[in-house]
């Protein structure tokens, strides 16, 4: 069975490489949409083989997917992240699997803060739907979150995607910023509101859910920068939901 993989871009220089070369042999085409990336990410899409480079004007994540799938010439579809690996275990898995591929396929994703693996917080398995037969899968969501609708059989794999998904601290602090305003923007086009009393009980017991519950004392001092990065979230959320909402009501 022929695999097409998709994977959107966006100024991945530093990762796409790595990504590109964990493929070897599984993919039988690569499609990359890319949104007019200003560094070197184009140049080195183009220089590998049976791969097709796409700029596209950025309309979210769902949309950049099924747009892809779109493109794909093959049956099934490999959709993997351009900060993402399939380490060497998972790559012969799949390439086991190619002759008799049947339904989903859904792999343990093994995040990284740097070169740090995260076990626990919350962050594992994080168990991804990533292989699929092209005809019988799409993307949905808007702001932040895209999400695949597949209702046939669905198989799990054993070995591990690698997720490069955040190179330091500084960087994780700047994403969460960026998702949490994501997240307060589609929260106030859904109508929701939110009192303080209410923000404050959720910060808290984020913090408590992933770094007790979750076990994120068990990654260390990455777990307590990682449940405390996660409360904070929830407090940039609702504080710029409610700034939302104060805009809304000025005359």
């Amino acid at each position: 069975m022929r695999i097409s993989v998709v994977i959107i871009t966006k100024n991945e220089e530093s990762n796409i490489k790595r990504c590109l070369d964990s493929l070897h042999e599984v993919a039988d085409e690569i499609i990359v949409i890319d949104s007019f990336s200003t560094d070197s990410t184009e140049a080195i899409c183009r220089s590998y083989p049976n791969l097709t480079f796409v700029s596209r004007t950025w309309q979210g994540y769902a949309a950049a997917k099924n747009y892809g799938n779109d493109l794909a010439q093959h049956p099934y579809i490999l959709s993997i992240d351009a900060d993402e690996v399939l380490s060497d275990k998972l790559r012969l898995e799949i390439l086991s699997l190619k002759p008799i591929l049947r339904g989903g396929y859904v792999m343990p994703r093994l995040n990284h803060i740097g070169q740090k693996p995260i076990k626990f917080s919350g962050w594992y398995p994080d168990a991804k739907v990533r292989l699929f037969p092209k005809a019988e899968a799409t993307w949905v969501g808007d702001f932040v979150h895209e999400k695949l609708i597949f209702k046939g059989e669905i198989q799990r794999l054993t070995h591990d995607l690698l997720h490069f998904t955040y190179s330091s601290f500084e960087q994780f602090d700047k994403k969460m910023r960026h998702y949490a305003a994501l997240g307060a923007q589609d929260m106030f086009t859904k109508g929701k509101k939110m009192s303080a009393f209410f923000m404050v009980l959720k910060v808290i017991f984020k913090f408590f859910s992933v770094y007790i519950l979750k076990f994120g004392f068990l990654d260390g001092r990455e777990g307590r920068l990682i449940a405390t990065e996660s409360s904070k979230s929830i407090y940039w959320k609702y504080t710029a939901l409610q700034q939302l909402n104060r805009t809304k009501t000025k005359p």
